[in-house]
């Protein structure tokens, strides 16, 4: 059945009332409308070429003029312009900034009203310290802010206030700002959800209501899959039922998570929990990655017999990136584009976010904060753990609605500090704050 009026329910559909009925018997929906040639839609619904670019071109209109851009000019600098104009000024286009100039270029400008967004990560890889950075930022005048109050959605831990106040305290930026202009941790509210039962009634019936109430412009959940990891992780619930019963309601909150962004014009930033990724790529010895896997690769081929010497990789080889699939479809393969693990084959301990590909597609975004050891070199032998003398971190765009991605790159090395979290330069220590 065709979803035009749908979609768009004013549409002028009275120059396209024949074109309409062909297409509704034909089953072609507005997505085949914009991404099939008009021929093959022509042919199918037997009508005219011309009548399906007609109503394409309205559609497409129709769409631009929904999303806040003006209409094409033939001008190309004046069309630039005018998109740029239309986007600034227009308010879902407000992004709400890292406080930082490199992670904001990263974002795109920063988290977008209007959008759901997630922040995934291992453990003690930054999340939550981007979070509380964005509970202040929100608050702020445009351009780096909305002006607005936050809600914070804990699934686990409470909020850290004394955290947040360290941030507000010793930011290079916050700490600069006048008593009048500094956010406050009054205008950040809190609660906490329990269970699933609890966190759909919240969302559907509560912050509805302290948005309108106390001006929100930033919903934080952290994090979302804790609930229903307990709720459908445990035993004798990996049956096919539990997961379509899951299945439905991620797409059910995701529905309204997005429902909740559009209508009351506030961005939704979520934390997700990571898991390990099993598989050939996650198995391999990658004898280059580190002077520890050099040193200890040179080890055992010293105090290996001949007859041996070929098990053990040289340092100088490099391991391929392998699948358990060649089929190019298959989410073996794809998933390296969205999860932001495993896109260029140096990458080690891979790890995939929770929830799988159902959430993955309700998302406008998925920012990954990825976390590595730096070891102490040739001192291979000092025992698990004890060779680690810190913790290099990336923030990586694994997909975007409005900004590029960085598959294949590490993206922006920051760190955490006092003052929150702040990009690196290359000449820059590495930081000793650590996550607790």
């Amino acid at each position: 059945m065709s979803d035009i009026t749908q979609v768009l329910p004013n549409i002028d559909t009275e120059p396209f009332e024949k074109v309409l009925e062909r297409l509704e018997k034909a089953n072609i929906s507005s997505n085949d409308l914009m991404t099939l040639g008009a021929v093959d839609v022509a042919r199918r619904a037997d009508v005219s070429i011309d009548q399906v670019r007609e109503l394409t071109a309205s559609l497409i209109t129709q769409l631009h003029a929904q999303l806040g851009f003006d209409a094409p000019d033939n001008d190309h600098d004046n069309e630039k312009d005018e998109s740029a104009k239309s986007a600034k000024e227009h308010p879902t286009w407000s992004h709400i900034s890292t406080l930082d100039d490199d992670l904001d270029a990263a974002l795109g400008g920063g988290f977008p009203a209007g959008q759901v967004c997630e922040i995934t990560g291992e453990s003690a890889a930054g999340k939550t310290q981007l979070l509380l950075t964005l509970l202040l930022a929100v608050q702020l005048p445009s351009p780096k802010g909305l002006g607005k109050s936050a809600l914070y959605l804990s699934t686990e831990a409470p909020l850290s206030t004394t955290r947040l106040s360290q941030i507000l305290a010793r930011h290079s930026y916050l700490s600069s700002l006048s008593k009048s202009e500094k956010p406050s941790l009054s205008r950040v509210q809190s609660t906490q959800l329990q269970d699933l039962e609890t966190q759909d009634h919240v969302l559907r019936y509560q912050v509805p209501v302290q948005i309108a109430r106390a001006n929100v412009g930033l919903i934080i959940i952290d994090s979302v899959a804790a609930n229903f990891r307990a709720e459908f992780d445990r035993a004798g619930t990996n049956s096919s039922d539990a997961l379509a019963r899951r299945s439905l309601q991620l797409t059910q909150l995701g529905a309204h998570l997005r429902d909740l962004a559009r209508s009351h014009n506030v961005a939704i930033v979520v934390a997700n929990q990571v898991l390990d990724r099993f598989g050939p790529a996650a198995s391999l010895f990658d004898a280059t990655a580190t002077p520890l896997s050099q040193n200890s690769v040179a080890t055992q081929m010293s105090s290996t017999n001949n007859n041996n010497i070929s098990t053990v990789p040289p340092p100088s080889q490099q391991p391929q990136l392998l699948l358990s699939t060649n089929d190019p479809l298959s989410l073996d393969h794809q998933q390296r584009f969205f999860t932001g693990w495993g896109d260029h084959r140096f990458m080690r301990d891979l790890k995939t976010p929770s929830l799988g590909l159902t959430w993955t597609n309700q998302l406008s975004a998925r920012v990954v904060l990825l976390k590595q050891p730096i070891l102490k070199p040739q001192d291979y032998l000092l025992g698990p753990g004890m060779d680690i003398v810190g913790w290099r971190r990336h923030l990586k765009v694994a997909f975007s609605a409005w900004s590029r991605d960085d598959n294949g790159t590490d993206g922006v090395e920051f760190e955490v500090c006092e003052e929150g979290i702040r990009s690196k330069k290359p000449e820059e220590s590495t930081a000793t704050f650590d996550e607790t």
